[in-house]
């Protein structure tokens, strides 16, 4: 699965080990978090996130 990275701070979102303080299960897809979700790191919005390399 596709790794995402956010914009503003650099945190990856690595859909292997999800957000579990964030709610988000391991194994989730970025696509399948619900769109009020928001970085841990910084805060900032999933629209702030764009696909790793």
């Amino acid at each position: 699965m596709q790794k995402y990275v956010c914009i503003p701070c650099g945190w990856i979102y690595d859909p292997a080990e999800g957000d579990p303080d964030g709610g988000i299960d391991p194994g989730t897809a970025f696509e399948d978090i619900p769109d009020d979700w928001v970085c841990p790191v910084c805060g900032a919005s999933k629209d702030m996130f764009e696909p790793a390399e």
